[in-house]
């Protein structure tokens, strides 16, 4: 689990320049067209999209921007027709790696994402190869410093979370995604800040590898977020806090 929180740090100081921020957007347009295809047009009874306009607005995506994409979604405005596969494979050292795309032509980004594992030392997999490995949850990390571990479980567990574990300087709060939103309530009606709330793959028994290896695999990782088409990349690499700044600053 701490692989992904670190992960996340990473990917969120490499997604904050200004540069890429029409690409994030568009990324997060194609999650909501995705989610309302799925599961329609309403956020309350669609957590999927309740979720993705969360991180749309956290992003700062313009309200029109973010009904533009319902509307895709849901026909009313022309559009290509965005679709969700999820690509599997290995990264340096056998390391296991989800690739979760939104794209209008699978057969384009599948060869794309092929290449990519092969330049980042890796192998693209058939389906089921490893996604076995992880389970969708939902993840919310707060920083220790800002709460006592047993009354942040006490709320936690209260609320529906299934676990709680300190890593390094942050405590991970693990639920269903069903209880997602709930989680988030509480915290928020605790006044307990929260430095990042996402439904994510953690694997389920992450695996250790030599500092050089986590350096290539993050690599392989990076290349990968970077594809238009890419919405979300997992590994069931456990990596350290420190291993994760080096490279986020890097």
């Amino acid at each position: 689990m701490a692989g992904h929180s670190h992960w996340a740090t990473i990917k969120r100081q490499k997604s904050a320049a200004d540069a890429r921020k029409g690409q994030l957007f568009s990324k997060l347009a194609r999650a909501i067209q995705v989610a309302v295809r799925q599961s329609g047009p309403d956020p309350a009874a669609n957590v999927k999209l309740r979720y993705a306009i969360e991180k749309a607005r956290e992003a700062g995506m313009p309200k029109d921007t973010i009904e533009r994409a319902i509307k895709k979604g849901v026909g009313e405005l022309e559009g290509e027709a965005i679709e969700e596969v999820t690509y599997e494979g290995y990264g340096p050292g056998g390391v296991a790696i989800l690739v979760e795309c939104a794209t209008d032509n699978r057969n384009r980004t599948a060869s794309e994402i092929r290449k990519l594992f092969e330049k980042g030392g890796g192998k693209m997999g058939s389906a089921g190869a490893v996604a076995w490995l992880f389970e969708r949850k939902g993840l919310v990390v707060v920083d220790a410093r800002a709460i006592d571990e047993d009354r942040l479980l006490e709320i936690a567990l209260e609320a529906g979370a299934e676990d709680l574990k300190r890593t390094g300087s942050k405590y991970e709060i693990t639920c269903d995604p069903s209880m997602f939103s709930q989680v988030q309530a509480a915290l928020k009606q605790h006044n307990i800040a929260v430095l990042s709330a996402e439904i994510v793959q953690l694997p389920k028994s992450p695996v250790d590898v030599e500092p050089e290896t986590a350096k290539r695999v993050l690599k392989l990782m990076e290349m990968l977020d970077d594809h238009d088409d890419v919405q979300n990349v997992y590994s069931n690499i456990n990596i350290t806090e420190e291993e994760a700044l080096a490279v986020a600053q890097s």
